[in-house]
């Protein structure tokens, strides 16, 4: 069996394969992750087949050198990926090394050292409390179907009101619903938190529940299409944009911005930044410390706007 992995690039296919199965069922990755691991993985396969003009089979896989991931990367570049794009495949790529050194003893030394195309760090661009406040209080009709307009304000209400991300709303079933205090969610790596609900995303929920025609079990979606099925994220990112043109928001006014507003405007209001972490679901606190940084960004914008005014 171990003769048969070792041959082409059937070897190399086989060992992603082995690789992806153990992802999903041990780590916990999602369907969708898991693929998009895949994708870029056997990107990168075909190119050291092409890079070395003949297949690359499991020994191949153990000799990677620096060279070669400095090309591939460079090959990425010139096909047009973002620098956070190729980030995003090289680490797809360590992983799976990293998975064959421990299964296959297979040398990842060249790989694990390859670094990743520096990122410019942006920061997050979160709406103005009134901004959000508006969104989920528009009172002018979406849709001529009032359930509709009510699910799409139940939806934007949740994420802004609780931080969550598009497809953790999306994934709620009927059977969470009503709402309590708070509620579970399996965030991203299959990770649960739990999450307090705001009386006006509880009540937004119900709004919509109450006027809903469609028929529900529990095992249904509670955000639900027009044909019943599981509500569509571009359903949702298509209210937000015509959200900005009626309200005269900004493009960087996007579903997720209300995540982000979420964040920010509870460490306005003196939240820790440890409890914030917690709420996002987080895995490590780097990734809720970019709100400090846009926290001082905005001081600075106010001190500088300050200094300019009469008398400043």
């Amino acid at each position: 069996m171990s003769g048969q992995r070792s041959c082409g690039t059937d070897g190399a296919m086989a060992l992603l394969s082995r690789w992806i199965d153990q992802i999903v069922a041990v780590r916990g990755q999602s369907p969708r992750t898991a693929e998009s691991y895949r994708h870029d993985v056997a990107r990168y396969l075909g190119f050291l087949n092409l890079h070395r003009g003949a297949p690359v089979g499991r020994n191949g896989l153990g000799e990677v050198t620096s060279p070669e991931m400095r090309a591939w990367i460079a090959h990425l570049r010139a096909e047009g990926l973002s620098a956070r794009s190729a980030a995003r495949a090289l680490s797809a790529v360590k992983s799976f090394h990293r998975w064959l050194a421990e299964v296959e003893n297979l040398d990842a030394t060249a790989v694990m050292a390859t670094r990743a195309p520096r990122i410019k760090s942006g920061l997050p661009r979160p709406l103005s409390t009134e901004a959000a406040r508006a969104v989920i209080a528009d009172t002018r009709p979406a849709h001529v179907k009032p359930w509709i307009a009510a699910r799409d304000t139940a939806v934007l209400t949740l994420l802004y009101a609780c931080g969550l991300r598009i497809s953790e709303a999306l994934g709620l079933s009927q059977s969470d619903a009503p709402l309590g205090d708070s509620i579970r969610i399996i965030g991203k790596g299959n990770k649960e938190r739990q999450v307090p609900v705001l009386p006006v995303a509880r009540d937004a929920v119900e709004a919509y529940r109450a006027i809903c025609p469609l028929p529900v079990t529990a095992e249904d979606a509670l955000f639900l299409g027009v044909r019943g099925g599981r509500l569509s994220s571009s359903v949702v990112q298509k209210r937000m944009s015509d959200l900005r043109i009626q309200l005269g928001l900004p493009s960087s006014a996007t579903p997720h911005a209300l995540r982000h507003s979420f964040a920010t405007h509870l460490l306005e209001a003196g939240g820790d930044l440890r409890a914030i972490q917690t709420l996002l679901g987080h895995a490590s606190l780097s990734s809720t410390q970019i709100y400090t940084s846009l926290d001082q960004t905005r001081l600075m914008d106010i001190y500088d706007a300050a200094k300019k005014k009469p008398g400043g």
